[in-house]
């Protein structure tokens, strides 16, 4: 066994859990590229795909242990059934740690410096800011959008007796369950990069699924739903 080897198995282990569906196109490639050093093993939950997002999981992570799930229909359209399938099939493998991360979501490369440090510490839930990405190189900060003022979870240490809760609404559940709101933890520096507004296309394609599965705002922000298609946005330059 060679130092790099040793360094890997002996380090906190990480299991990447994350939902895909028709990503091949999109940012899947570069969060997985981006992700792969700092994990040890994944689960994916496949939600219905009908490109090849599924084989790209395969590709991309090969070495790497992967459960990947692949769902004949979505399930999207009752967000926490889908969230907790994602959970149940992420705990029956027993993780350490579990990184959970969209596929439009891609942490900044400071985490890699910082991994095993973060993770040593007593804290049991590592948070992140998250920047919504308007295009390549500017995120968006207005009213109605500045989700970077905050920090929120994406790391925790899985406790395998505790009872996992669940805030029981269709859409905007939340990625964790609500229950590890009382885990101890900690704010850090890298920041979370979220694709998934940064093309024309998507905001449309998503200000069209909020109308439909949303219509009244009953789980989100009316407000923030009407603004998705704002012509002239307030963009902030990306800076690393």
């Amino acid at each position: 066994m060679d130092e790099q080897e040793h360094s890997a198995r002996n380090r906190p282990h990480i299991t990447l859990s994350m939902i895909v569906r028709n990503e091949e196109k999109r940012y899947l490639r570069q969060a997985l590229e981006t992700h792969r050093p700092w994990i040890d093993r994944a689960v994916i939950i496949d939600d219905g795909s009908t490109d090849g997002t599924a084989a790209m999981c395969r590709e991309l992570l090969e070495g790497i242990p992967l459960v990947l799930v692949e769902n004949p229909t979505s399930r999207f359209s009752d967000e926490v059934r889908l969230r907790k399938q994602q959970w149940e099939e992420t705990i029956a493998v027993n993780p350490e740690w579990i990184l959970n991360l969209d596929a439009d979501e891609i942490l900044t490369t400071d985490f890699g410096e910082l991994r095993d440090v973060l993770l040593s510490g007593p804290e049991e839930a590592i948070y992140f800011r998250l920047f919504d990405m308007w295009s390549e190189t500017a995120y968006r900060e207005d009213a109605f959008w500045q989700a970077h003022a905050y920090y929120r979870p994406f790391l925790i240490k899985y406790r395998p007796g505790m009872v996992y809760e669940w805030k029981e609404t269709p859409q905007h559940c939340g990625r964790f369950p609500l229950s590890i709101q009382h885990l101890p933890y900690a704010c850090h520096v890298p920041r979370v990069k979220h694709y998934g507004w940064a093309r024309e296309e998507d905001r449309v394609r998503k200000y069209v699924r909020y109308q439909t599965l949303d219509p009244e705002a009953r789980y989100g922000w009316k407000e923030q739903y009407e603004s998705i298609l704002d012509a002239e946005p307030r963009l902030i330059p990306w800076t690393d």
